[in-house]
Order: C-alpha cells, then structure tokens, then sequence
C-alpha cells in the first residue's frame, strides 16, 4: 500500500473510532455504525466532504499543515497519532517548544565544505544562524547587524537596505514562499513568543504581508536567480537554492554560478577578498536601533563557519 493509501486508511479507522459525542456533536446511541459521518466531520474541520473522500481515498496527496492539524484536533487523537498522522502525509511532525537555532555538526561541516560557495543557515522562523566567509563577503558581514535584522522575513517587508534584486515575479514567488513558511512555522511551534511576536510586528509594519497572511497563500523556495549588487565587483547574477534540513527544520541557503561564467570569476575574487574590506561604510550594514531592540528569536551571536580542507562537493545544487 502507498504512503497516501496508508494516510486514507489511517483517517478512516480515526473516523470509525471517534463517537458523535467525543466530538462535542449531539449524541445518538441508535445509529449503526456509531463513528463520525464524513459530513460530521466536514462541519468540525471546515474541509469540505468531497475533500475528506479524496484524502482516505489516497487522491489527495499534499494535505498542509494547517489541514492536518484541524484533523488531529476534531478526531482527537494522541501526541504518538498526531506525530504518525504529519508522518504518513509526508510532513514533519509539530513540535510544542520553540523555533531552534541548533546547528547540527554535519551541517557546519557541510558549510566549511562549501568554501567556494556562499552558504547560510536560517531557522525555521527565517533568523540567520551562521554562515560561511564567502557568504559574508557577497552580502555583507552579519556579525554588524542585531535582532530583527539578522531576519530575512524583517529585512524584505520591513524595506530595509539590501544588496538583492529581484524582478516582480520573483519578488512574489519569494514572498508567497516565506509567508507560507512562516504559517508553517506557527502551526509546528505554537508556544513560541519570538514567533508570534514576529508575525504581529510584520503585520503592522506591512501591509503586503499581512495581505499575504490573510490570502493563507501557498508557495515554495524553488531555484531561482538573483542579482546581487556588490559595492566592489559589481552586479553579481547568481543561483540561488533553499534545501531544508529534515529533522531539525533548518533552511540551508546556496548562492552559486556556472563554471567560466564572469559571476563564478567575480566569486573567486570576493573569496580573496573576504568580508573585512566592505565593511566599513556599507549602507546595508548599518543597524536600526529600533529594530536592534525587537525580540528577533533564539539568535545569539553566531559564528562564521570556517572551511575545513576536505574537497568541497561537485555542486550545491545535487543535495
């Protein structure tokens, strides 16, 4: 059976099991057999009952997390069924603490093996962790920035300076992509403050986002290209790849080029280069103590991975 046939199985024994009763619906002792009707179950999740056939049909493949989280409350089920319910839809499972910065030892190792290619880790709520010296050196040193600016969701809809371009349509495609990761975000850690604060103050600065947040759109990090604007080599178009880290929801950020390109040329130059020579009077580095003073989450003055000496793999992209 398939992992989506699994999920259906699964949705309908739930189903059968709960009562009307359990489910804060009128009881009626009578009824053969005595578990939930799909239209019960539609009126307590808002899905519609054409949805809930096509779910313990196996026909709907990519149910969200907020979907999954409605179902896990109206059928009641235990934190070990919960967790088994995100496992079968091919989603990780919720957590109840709080947005980690927690950095494992093979992902730094993966950051020093790319030397050559400017790499950075995000947590789930989009706070920067750590990067790499190329990374520092392409789009400024982050060790001067503080609190919410070290957030790319801040940094984009808050307007503040950057050295990132982006045509309109990825500028949407961005957007929708890490407010829909934000909402995710919310669901799988419920009880974090940081987060919560985060999403309010975005709300009230940005009307866009809040747009967004209310519209509950869907998107995706796909590979796209991005110019950077650098104050010394110039525009820089590079490829940019978001990979998430399974089990411990980290975002691991790649800019690369093609090989002979002039933007590979232009990052060998900025890796001989290094961070420390456009530090100093760049405006995208240039804290905002207002923002320096908001609760920006569980990032506390990260350190630059160093690269370590071992062959760096053939391309970002084939992780």
């Amino acid at each position: 059976m398939s992992r989506h046939g699994e999920l259906g199985t699964a949705l309908h024994r739930w189903r059968d099991r709960i009562t009307p009763a359990e489910a804060g619906l009128p009881a009626d002792e009578s009824r053969r057999p005595p578990g939930l009707r799909r239209e019960e179950l539609a009126g307590l999740t808002g899905l519609s009952v054409e949805y809930i056939v096509r779910l313990e049909q196996g026909r709907a493949t990519s149910p969200s997390l907020q979907v999954l989280t409605t179902l896990a409350r109206a059928l009641r089920l235990s934190d070990g069924e919960h967790r088994h319910l995100f496992l079968l839809a091919g989603q990780s499972p919720p957590a109840t603490g709080h947005v980690s910065d927690h950095v494992p030892p093979s992902v730094r190792r993966l950051l020093g093996r790319l030397g050559g290619t400017p790499c950075a880790v995000y947590d789930a709520a989009w706070n920067l962790i750590t990067w790499n010296p190329l990374w520092a050196a392409l789009l400024g040193d982050p060790s001067l920035q503080q609190g919410r600016g070290r957030n790319a969701a801040w940094q984009h809809f808050a307007g503040l300076p950057s050295r990132v371009s982006h045509t309109l349509e990825q500028e949407a495609r961005y957007e929708a992509a890490v407010v829909a990761d934000l909402r995710a975000a919310t669901a799988r850690y419920p009880t974090d403050e940081h987060l919560r604060f985060l999403i309010g103050d975005l709300r009230r600065v940005s009307a866009r986002f809040g747009q967004l947040w209310n519209s509950r759109i869907a998107g995706f990090h796909d590979s796209d290209t991005k110019t950077v604007h650098h104050p010394d080599v110039g525009p820089v178009a590079l490829d940019y790849d978001t990979f998430v880290t399974p089990g411990n929801d980290l975002r691991i950020v790649t800019c690369s080029a093609a090989p002979g390109t002039p933007e590979a040329d232009r990052l060998k130059l900025l890796d001989v280069i290094g961070p420390e020579r456009m530090a100093e009077a760049d405006p995208t580095l240039v804290p905002d103590p207002a923002l320096s003073a908001a609760p920006a989450g569980p990032v506390t003055s990260p350190t630059p991975v160093t690269p370590v000496t071992s062959p760096a793999p053939t391309s970002a992209a084939d992780h």
